[in-house]
């Protein structure tokens, strides 16, 4: 098992992601002799999970059953264990997208956090890239470095703990891309640009306010970066539901001529049921904000 690689049987030393249902998940490390206790009963690791194929249901003691998935970075996104507040797929999937990330591409991180979106950029840059993440709390840093071994994904980054703003990445020259996640991002683009390769690269803040934006996109600016880019990713769920459309009247013989399904559907043979879409009226969903910038070719 790997975050970055697919497996087919669950193996002891796993960590798989137990789909409860009603979108409810738990991460679960497989060992031999263990148990794990959910509200339908116990999953027994030895006979119910090692062995068998990631995806097969599981029969827990009660009677209730379960699903085994292999581990993906947007499950883990669900059920990590917070310990910040993290970054979520829809912000994920733009970052990963506008930086430019592609296998091989070394990234610079900071911070850390929950590692939420540090394994997805694992899986992108996978398997010749590298990320270099900082992260300014020691236990968080730790804890974080143990995730990624659990997971077999150390190979692909290297863990610090210092403060970005005044250490830097502890690299200079190699990065393709930087990412910035902490209070103050204006006072880490220096080491930003210094971290970037010389033919330039992307840079990308994520601030919860509007002020931190502003301050961070006069800090690039003076560092020389173009493109500067601040935008907002707001998901837009639309309902599904019925109508009832009234059908034209062709005279007495047009109504036999319809489809069996649509007389079915239609009350009183005077209407059909179709499906449509409507947006939401509101769409509570801000998370932050995402400033993007393009370091120069020198």
């Amino acid at each position: 098992m790997s975050f970055v690689e697919y497996n087919d049987f669950i193996q002891d030393g796993d960590v798989a992601i137990v789909y409860l249902g009603h979108d409810s998940l738990m991460p679960v490390k497989v060992q031999q002799g263990a148990q794990t206790q959910t509200r339908f009963g116990a999953i027994r690791h030895s006979t119910d999970l090692i062995g068998h194929r990631y995806g097969s249901k599981v029969t827990c003691s009660k009677g209730g059953w379960v699903q085994v998935l292999h581990p993906t970075p947007e499950l883990w996104t669900v059920c990590l264990p917070h310990r910040t507040q993290i970054l979520y797929t829809t912000d994920i999937a733009t970052i990963t997208m506008m930086l430019e990330l592609k296998p091989g591409s070394v990234v610079c991180e900071s911070g850390t956090g929950s590692g939420s979106l540090s394994h997805a950029i694992l899986r992108t840059i996978a398997p010749t890239g590298h990320l270099h993440t900082v992260e300014f709390h020691q236990q968080r840093a730790e804890k974080v470095a143990e995730e990624f071994k659990e997971h077999r994904v150390d190979h692909l980054v290297t863990v610090r703990n210092q403060d970005v703003c005044k250490d830097g990445f502890g690299v200079s020259g190699v990065a393709d891309a930087v990412f910035l996640d902490i209070p103050s991002p204006w006072e880490a683009v220096k080491h930003a640009k210094a971290a970037l390769k010389r033919h330039g690269g992307r840079v990308c803040s994520f601030s919860p306010c509007i002020e931190q934006v502003q301050k961070t996109c006069e800090a690039l600016a003076d560092q020389g970066f173009e493109e500067i880019s601040p935008m907002e990713v707001l998901l837009r769920v639309h309902d599904v539901r019925n109508i009832y459309l009234p059908l034209p009247d062709f005279g007495p013989e047009s109504f036999a001529q319809t489809e069996p399904d649509a007389q079915q559907q239609a009350p009183n043979h005077a209407s059909v049921t179709l499906k449509t879409t409507t947006p939401p009226r509101e769409i509570p969903g801000h998370t932050g904000y995402l400033t993007f910038a393009t370091k120069p070719r020198t």
